[in-house]
């Protein structure tokens, strides 16, 4: 399979749940992949099974020059960016705007928002330079309808704020041929999402009216979608997959 010969990705968060899945996918579909996430051992352990067309950076998505090494090393081993998936998220403390602390609603804020800002800013340029980029920010369906103690205030604003940091992208570079897309995940069979259920996900899924959880390579699909040439003249806009969550 081949729809994503010729490109070379950076995901984040790679090292499980949604970000292992769209590493390994991509590399199906022929990409050239660099996983990051803090999980050092995982992450190796996922880019060696990947092959020679994947490697693993040790990474913290809210420092500036963690994002300056992942860049000139992928440049360095595979050649200038031309996908960037800004998976890395956190869910934060389930907690309402009067019960959380600054300190967490920050954190919360620092890893999902400012990192997709610092992700962007510093792939941007490299993308340029190949002439062509898709950028699929992942955000959430609390990016899209605000849920009663799912999960947080904090993570609402910062999945909200990842529509917005999208749409900014797509207009300012579409002329030079960059795509920026965000994607809606609801319920997905992750180790994240099951700990924060504290279930398998079918009680969860049955919030939907599919009556399920998806699992993890379904969104990596849609993921694929975004960064292949088919979706050429898709830019800014939000793709909701949520098994019809938010339509309720």
């Amino acid at each position: 399979m081949s729809r994503l010969k010729g490109k070379i990705a950076i995901i984040t968060g790679a090292s499980q749940g949604m970000g292992e899945s769209h590493a390994r996918e991509f590399i199906r579909e022929g990409a050239k992949v660099v996983l990051t996430d803090l999980n050092e051992q995982r992450g190796v352990a996922i880019a060696e099974e990947l092959g020679e067309n994947a490697i693993f950076i040790k990474q913290d998505v809210t420092k500036i020059e963690d994002w300056e090494k992942v860049v000139a090393e992928t440049e360095a081993k595979f050649g200038h960016v031309n996908v960037l998936v800004n998976n890395a998220g956190i869910l934060g403390p389930i907690k309402t705007v009067t019960e959380i602390s600054v300190e967490d609603y920050l954190k919360v804020i620092e890893i999902n928002q400012n990192s997709v800002f610092c992700g962007m800013k510093y792939t941007i340029p490299s993308m340029l330079k190949a002439g062509i980029g898709s950028i699929v920010n992942i955000s959430s369906v609390a990016g899209i309808v605000a849920i009663p103690g799912y999960p947080s205030l904090a993570y609402m604003g910062s999945k909200f704020a990842v529509r917005g940091l999208t749409k900014a992208a797509a207009v300012e570079y579409g002329k030079s041929n960059i795509r920026a897309n965000s994607v809606h995940p609801g319920y997905i069979k992750t180790p994240m999402m099951v700990e924060a259920t504290d279930e398998d996900g079918g009680g969860a899924g049955n919030v939907t009216p599919l009556g399920r959880m998806a699992d993890a390579k379904e969104v990596s699909d849609l993921v694929i979608f975004l960064a292949s040439d088919e979706s050429s003249f898709l830019t800014g806009t939000e793709q909701v997959i949520d098994g019809g969550m938010s339509i309720q």
